[in-house]
């Protein structure tokens, strides 16, 4: 079956992806999702590679156990080439395979499916870690599409008082205003300064940036910051200077990201993790009061979501005859 995004966009809502979303991370936590490692092609995105592209390609498998499915995401940002062409910095496509038979199920569109769990995955976690609490702020870093799903998925879940919004361009920061007004609950205010984007009780950065531009002085007790970009978004102290790390998949987050640099360093080991969002998910780890600290998350991103996703999307648009059908053998 092949499978536009107009299809997916027909037949799974937000709300579809966070339950998928929090299934997943409970399954990776109680260990029978399998979720490797993501393998990186490097066009150019960093060193030694000298390809002028400034991109990069993961790939990035994981075989679903509550679905009994398997696939593969495969993913890339472009720094350079996409943009001037007036297209997103993310591009995906994911394979479906059925784990015992080894027939290729399923390829469609992994960009929208990605904007959408990396939206989803904050509002879940976000909820492990603050229980019952609903009434929430946030200081959200970067008004572009992961700006977008992160603030649906968020009000999703939490009635979002406030919502700070600091983009380093004013009309994309406006834009985002105009186009998300009617789905915060509260107000949306556009902050001049990233300063001002930093005291409240969820922090999100999803950026671009290469150069660390939030400092650690900014962010108060009981604050939850998510640095969710490809680089580091972040100060040293942003990072050294929370009271508990938690990441997704602590390989992936050791090598890439906001934590890159530290962990070459030797400032930030697997040690330094308290727990991953799998064990929160299955309750094998509780991180406490937030409110008497400051709490650090790296969702780097696992293909096990997004496989997760599409296996759903599939299934669905099998049941109402969607797609298109296609034999690679024939």
């Amino acid at each position: 079956m092949l499978l536009k995004q107009s299809d997916i966009q027909k037949i799974i809502s937000m709300q579809d992806v966070i339950d998928i979303v929090d299934k997943t991370f409970v399954d990776l936590g109680e260990g029978k999702t399998i979720n490797p490692t993501k393998l990186n092609l490097n066009l150019g995105d960093s060193e030694p590679t000298n390809l002028p592209y400034k991109a990069s390609l993961n790939a990035m498998p994981a075989y679903i156990a509550w679905q009994d499915m398997a696939g593969q995401k495969w993913a890339g940002g472009w720094g350079k080439g996409r943009r001037e062409i007036g297209r997103p910095f993310i591009n995906a496509l994911i394979m479906l395979v059925h784990p015992n038979y080894g027939d290729f199920l399923a390829v469609m569109d992994g960009a929208w499916i990605t904007n959408m769990r990396t939206g989803a995955q904050t509002a879940v976690i976000l909820r492990y870690l603050l229980k019952d609490k609903k009434d929430i702020t946030v200081g959200l870093y970067g008004a572009g599409v992961q700006g977008r799903t992160q603030t649906e998925a968020l009000t999703t879940i939490f009635n979002v008082q406030k919502l700070y919004v600091y983009d380093p361009v004013p009309a994309a920061a406006a834009k985002f205003k105009e186009e998300m007004k009617d789905k915060v609950q509260g107000e949306i205010i556009l902050v001049d300064h990233p300063k001002d984007a930093a005291k409240a009780d969820a922090v999100i950065t999803v950026t671009p940036a290469t150069q660390a531009f939030l400092k650690g002085e900014w962010l108060e007790k009981g604050t939850i910051y998510f640095a969710m970009g490809s680089y580091q978004e972040c100060d040293d102290e942003a990072i050294l200077g929370a009271d508990k790390l938690i990441c997704d998949h602590v390989g992936q987050c050791l090598h890439r990201g906001n934590l890159k640099a530290l962990a070459e360093q030797g400032k930030i080991t697997e040690e330094s993790v308290y727990c991953t969002v799998g064990e929160l998910a299955a309750g094998l780890k509780d991180v406490g009061s937030v409110a008497d600290q400051k709490l650090l998350v790296v969702p780097i991103g696992m293909g096990c979501l997004d496989v997760a996703v599409a296996g759903i999307a599939y299934r669905k648009a099998f049941s109402l005859g969607m797609g298109e059908t296609f034999a690679f053998d024939e």
